[in-house]
C-alpha cells in the first residue's frame, strides 16, 4: 500500500518489487544492499520512496552497472541532514533531475558551446554548467577547470539554485560563507563567482550556468545580461530532456 507524502509516495517492499518486476526477496536484497535507499518503520518494515524505485528502473533499462545504479539512486534522493542550503521543493527538484537523465551523461556540444560563450563574453577563465544531486555538484560541461565534480556541501551553486536571479560572490576570500571553502583555499582557487539557475521544463532549478575567476572582480551589466541569456538557452535545452 502506498502513502502520499511531499508528492513522492512511500512504497512497501511488495510495491517496489511489483514495479521493478522482480520477486519480493530480490527487492529485499536490493534494499538491504543499498541499491534502493530505504528506512524502517517502528514496526520493522522497510519503506522506500517512489522516486528511488523509478530511478533504479531507468538505470536498469539503460544497462548501468549495479554499483553505479545504486549510487545514482541514492544521490537523487534528498539528504536527510544536508550541510548546504536547500529549498522546500528539494525532493521535487531531485525527481525532475532524475527525469532529465542528464546526471552522469556524456559531454554534449550544445552545452559545451554555452560554457565556451559564457567564458568568452565575461572574460572569465572558468565556466561551468552544473547539475546538483543530493550528494554532489556534477559538471555537465566545463571550461578551464580539471575537476569533474565536487561535493554538494562546497558548491557555490547550491546558493544559486535557491533564487531567481544572479548569485554573485565578488571576493570569496573575504566572504565568511566561502573563505574556508576547499575550492577557495585549494584548486581551482575560486575568488570570483557569478551564476544563474538552469531550469527544467517545470521551472525547477536543476543546476546553474556559472563563471569563475581566480581574482576578485565584478561583471559589467552587459556581461551579466549575456550570462543570463546563455542560462536561458541552457534551460531551454535541459527542458527538452525531461
Amino acid at each position: 500500500m502506498t502513502t502520499r507524502h511531499d508528492d513522492d509516495p512511500i512504497l512497501t517492499t511488495r510495491d517496489a518489487a511489483r514495479l521493478l518486476g522482480v520477486a519480493v526477496s530480490t527487492a529485499q536484497v536490493w534494499m538491504e544492499g543499498g541499491a534502493l535507499p530505504t528506512w524502517k518503520t517502528p514496526g520493522g518494515h522497510r519503506r522506500v520512496r517512489l522516486s528511488a524505485v523509478t530511478q533504479l528502473m531507468r538505470q536498469r533499462e539503460a544497462g548501468l552497472p549495479a554499483a553505479q545504479s545504486a549510487r545514482l539512486a541514492a544521490e537523487l534522493l534528498p539528504s536527510p541532514a544536508p550541510a548546504y542550503p536547500v529549498a522546500p521543493n528539494e525532493a521535487q527538484r531531485l525527481a525532475a533531475l532524475a527525469a532529465s537523465r542528464l546526471m552522469g551523461s556524456p559531454e554534449e556540444a550544445v552545452f559545451d558551446r554555452v560554457t565556451w560563450l559564457a567564458s568568452h563574453v565575461t572574460e572569465c577563465p572558468m565556466a561551468l554548467l552544473t547539475l546538483l544531486s543530493g550528494q554532489r555538484q556534477w559538471f555537465k560541461s566545463r571550461i578551464g577547470i580539471a575537476l569533474r565534480e565536487s561535493p554538494r556541501e562546497v558548491a557555490f551553486c547550491s546558493h544559486t539554485i535557491m533564487q531567481d536571479g544572479v548569485f554573485v560572490v565578488e571576493d570569496a576570500g573575504a566572504d565568511p560563507r566561502f573563505a574556508a571553502n576547499p575550492l577557495v583555499t585549494g584548486a581551482p582557487y575560486i575568488r570570483f563567482y557569478a551564476g544563474y539557475p538552469v531550469r527544467g521544463a517545470d521551472g525547477l532549478a536543476l543546476g546553474s550556468l556559472c563563471v569563475l575567476d581566480r581574482e576578485p572582480r565584478r561583471l559589467r551589466e552587459r556581461e551579466l545580461r549575456a550570462l543570463r541569456e546563455l542560462a536561458a538557452i541552457a534551460s531551454d535545452e535541459v527542458g527538452r530532456r525531461g
